[in-house]
């Protein structure tokens, strides 16, 4: 942009941002995201920086403010690892907090005793502000809480034997771990000897002076703040990668021309399982931790997190005891706002009831501890400008149109697009070529533009309209009646074949591992592949002379493609392309039918007896195998070695579970299973899986950064259920 253009610019910013700096601290309301500001204040500060001449004092800007190993080792942990349930608002902390109640049966208040003052300042609050101590039969139950930001990293366990590590192991799935105990020496905030020479443990004199002001009992002495440190002791905490960390590995493997890495949380789990510590070393992370697995006497998680100091551990300095849970929603809010400051990544909070005597009244349900929940925080939201909007094609010849965005971080992650669906969303949201938007990235790898600051529009902006003409082969664009989307009617079209085999060859169908669109692109450029069939044909000595094929990665690619030659009966279906016909109706057919052969010859009415399946789902499938191109094309795949299997026993006949007959719709990210895994489980105990919300559907399931599902299932009243529940249907 010129000077000018950047004035006005500058100018309308200022105006926005004041605007809702006005909103939010005088009328306390909110019209954007915290993010979503700090994205706008962004662009200005950078702006003014560009152009210092245009920086006035009223500006927003200017307020004040060891040897490699073979392998690794199995490890039983002593206790178990339990997951975590899932909030996502204050309304669910609320109605944890109310189960909880419950649970305990009878009014639980909490009076001083003097054994509960055992160690840490949190153990010299009152009983009326801390709620410590024993029961007592009258009033609501006064639960207190500790807060832990969630920190994104590798959960690790410490075994300590008199006062010395001796081994380190991960997680893995909560029972057993791998021992990684050379990786863990090399991280320096973890002690190889426990900080205390002298067993048992006093708190230092700096500690006790510090807690002076908080006795509850002057007959309190040095002896009653004791901890005998047992032979065996063990700990859990975090492993993570801090940001400034994670940039310089990316810029080493940048200079190197090798792959980037994702995020920091990526690169700390791959560093803690490398066979050679050397390795991890140079990856200089850091491990805080946060639990004392070993029964020493801790009355509260408060005092574990002192006495983990006291002995030379690395804890978070940003946890905090909370009185209630008042106070524990202040706490969110406030790092809400402040974690994107953190030189870690943290995407929520981990809220414990703090009294330990508490928690083992309240247990566990399932895989998840009754007396801890991790309250998520929202999607992050970045403003950002749309710069142009085109138009790509699908497979079934379907026109998308997505944002080119000027490049902007959301989610640790840099985006530079966003998809707008079809020409309705985008007459919705009212988005043109120009404006400024928020986009927000929940959970799915495209992010949405959810609002378009219509206030900082200069006029310039230019609206969208679908073109007449395919942008690929340049044929008519159609939009059947009734139908929200565009068509190419070129069903030859080159964009349309490519994403054919895009599909045919996707993890859900072949699961072809090293084909992706780049290389089918380049695979139809040089003829040597126009249809799916012609993928089983092609031999090393047909792709080592193209670029970026050397011998062993041709190789490779043959040896993937002949590994899939062998498919069951519902991915062969999916993989064919059938329009409207998704993962679960091709399930539905193979149930059904139980054979390709059946299929084949299957009438009209037979197509629509099949359960779910309505009139324009079965007339697509009977008008496929039909069609002469493709039944060649089964038969071509026949010739070429493609052996379709019959669907798996648990297809065909469901267990009996609470899961039979109910469908599920799965966002977000799952921490324990894959989806696919996921999607099979629900299928074999007799469940239906969606893609789609809607008021037939009877449970989302919400993982880590659930996406738009999420809302609409709360919208429609769709019963939403955490991962850990999840496990537990089917279990």
């Amino acid at each position: 942009m010129n000077k000018q253009q950047a004035r006005e610019r500058i100018e309308k910013l200022r105006q926005e941002i004041e605007h809702h700096r006005y909103l939010y601290h005088v009328l306390d309301t909110q019209e954007i995201s915290d993010a979503a500001l700090d994205s706008l204040k962004h662009e200005l500060y950078q702006l003014e920086q560009q152009y210092p001449e245009f920086i006035t004092p009223d500006s927003p800007t200017q307020r004040v403010g060891g040897a490699p190993l073979d392998k690794f080792n199995k490890v039983k942990h002593s206790q178990p690892i339990i997951s975590l349930e899932d909030v996502f608002s204050q309304d669910e902390l609320k109605e944890w907090e109310e189960r909880n109640q419950k649970i305990i049966g009878q009014p639980f208040g909490l009076v001083p005793q003097r054994r509960d003052f055992a160690f840490g300042p949190m153990a010299f609050h009152s009983a009326s502000a801390h709620g410590e101590g024993r029961p007592r039969a009258q009033g609501k139950t006064n639960f207190n809480y500790y807060t832990e930001l969630k920190l994104d990293g590798l959960t690790v366990v410490l075994t300590y034997e008199n006062g010395i590590l001796v081994k380190g192991a991960t997680r893995g799935d909560g029972l057993v771990g791998e021992e990684v105990t050379q990786n863990l020496k090399t991280i320096e905030s973890i002690p190889l000897r426990l900080k205390t020479q002298d067993l048992p443990v006093k708190p230092s004199a700096k500690i006790l002076k510090k807690l002076g002001g908080w006795q509850a009992s002057p007959r309190l002495k040095t002896q009653d703040l004791e901890f005998k440190i047992p032979k065996i002791f063990e700990v859990r905490g975090e492993v993570v990668m801090t940001k400034k960390v994670f940039e310089k590995v990316n810029a080493e493997q940048q200079k190197k021309g090798l792959p980037l890495f994702a995020n920091p949380r990526n690169v700390a789990a791959g560093s803690i399982r490398q066979l050679d510590p050397q390795i991890t070393a140079a990856r200089k992370l850091e491990c805080f931790a946060f639990e004392i697995i070993t029964d020493i006497g801790q009355r509260t998680h408060a005092a574990v997190h002192q006495i983990l100091k006291e002995l030379g551990f690395k804890t978070n300095p940003h946890n905090q005891y909370c009185r209630s849970l008042e106070e524990v929603v202040r706490y969110l809010a406030k790092w809400e706002e402040k974690r994107a400051k953190l030189d870690y990544q943290t995407d929520g909070v981990v809220v414990v009831v703090n009294h330990l005597d508490l928690e083992r009244k309240l247990g566990s349900v399932g895989k998840a501890e009754r007396w801890m929940v991790a309250y998520k925080f929202p999607a992050e939201q970045a403003t950002t400008v749309v710069l142009d909007i085109i138009v790509q094609v699908g497979r079934v010849g379907t026109l998308t149109p997505v944002a080119v965005l000027r490049p902007v971080k959301v989610a640790g992650s840099t985006v530079s697009r966003a998809t707008l669906h079809n020409q309705d969303e985008i007459d919705r949201l009212d988005v043109r070529i120009g404006d400024t938007v928020i986009i927000q990235k929940a959970g799915d790898v495209i992010p949405d533009i959810v609002k378009v600051l219509f206030k900082l529009r200069t006029g310039q902006e230019k609206k969208f309209q679908m073109p007449k003409k395919c942008p690929v082969c340049a044929s008519l664009v159609i939009k059947p009646a009734g139908e929200v989307n565009y068509y190419c009617s070129n069903k030859n079209c080159f964009a349309v074949e490519r994403e054919k085999l895009v599909h045919f060859v996707s993890k859900p169908a072949f699961n072809i591992e090293g084909l992706g669109p780049k290389i089918i692109s380049k695979l139809q450029n040089e003829g040597l592949v126009a249809s799916p069939a012609d993928l089983f044909k092609l031999t090393a000595g047909n792709l080592e002379p193209l670029a970026r094929f050397a011998e062993k990665s041709a190789q490779n690619l043959v040896t993937a493609i002949n590994q899939a030659k062998r498919i069951e009966l519902c991915k062969f279906i999916y993989a064919l392309g059938i329009r409207h016909v998704g993962e679960e109706t091709a399930i539905a057919i193979a149930q059904h039918f139980g054979s390709l052969a059946k299929i084949r010859s299957a009438s009209l009415e037979e197509f629509e007896s099949i359960r779910d399946i309505g009139p324009v789902v079965a007339k697509s499938l009977f008008d496929y195998f039909q069609n002469k191109s493709n039944l060649k094309l089964l038969k071509e795949l026949e010739a070429n070695g493609v052996k379709v299997l019959p669907p798996p026993s648990f297809l065909l006949k469901a267990q009996v579970s609470k899961v039979l007959g109910k469908t599920f719709v799965l966002t977000g990210v799952l921490s324990s299973l894959t989806r696919e895994v996921a999607k099979d489980k629900i299928r074999q105990l007799g469940g239906q899986v969606s893609e789609s919300v809607s008021k037939n559907t009877d449970y989302v399931v919400a993982g880590k950064e659930p996406g738009s599902k999420y809302n609409k299932a709360k919208s429609l009243g769709v019963k939403i259920i955490s991962e850990t529940e999840f496990l537990n249907f089917i279990k």
